[in-house]
């Protein structure tokens, strides 16, 4: 069951990665830093506070607290990423540091408490957290690069009046076990 756990967790992170990537790929050097008002994020604000996150509470995960004394939060929310590159750099090494994380849990350490913030969970409590935090936050530059893109936007899940068709194909499959991102990750492997 743990073994079964661990591998869905990791392909949802896989697949809300994704999401981001294509994201990212469609955006310019001007899109990152386009923010509806100015109290909105720009893509390039929400990548900075994912990356800031996803270090504090994935580095040591197992033996420190998830919100570290080095992590300056409210510093993720200035408009400092310079361009793409550095914004892609920032996404990167976030989700490398949460899939080595997730890659050290086993057998063994799978019933350690993490802290956040002194707050005690479990494993899987501890990652469900960050899972919809950072679904939160992926919807977040999905949605903002899907207005910044207008009509040029290329769909990430099934195209606007495709429904029909994609369940027929779909049910013209026999019954299987799959998860459900394995289609979205086949290009991956």
């Amino acid at each position: 069951m743990k073994e079964n756990y661990l591998d869905s967790i990791q392909k949802q992170f896989e697949y809300h990665k994704m999401l981001g990537d294509k994201t990212l790929e469609q955006l310019d050097e001007d899109d990152i830093h386009w923010k509806y008002n100015d109290e909105s994020n720009s893509v390039a604000i929400i990548v900075k506070h994912l990356w800031g996150n996803m270090l504090s509470r994935w580095t040591d995960f197992l033996t420190s607290d998830g919100e570290k004394e080095w992590r300056k939060r409210d510093a993720e929310f200035e408009n400092d990423i310079q361009n793409k590159v550095e914004l892609l750099e920032k996404w990167e090494v976030g989700w490398h540091c949460l899939f080595q994380a997730i890659a050290s849990i086993n057998r063994d350490n799978f019933e350690t408490t993490v802290y956040i913030r002194n707050q005690g969970h479990s494993i899987i409590e501890a990652i469900n957290r960050q899972l919809s935090h950072y679904s939160y936050h992926v919807g977040q530059i999905v949605f903002i690069g899907r207005m910044i893109k207008g009509e040029d936007w290329q769909s990430l899940s099934i195209a606007k009046g495709q429904s029909s068709n994609y369940n027929q194909e779909k049910f013209a499959q026999p019954k299987r076990k799959a998860h459900f991102t394995d289609e979205y990750l086949k290009d991956k492997n």
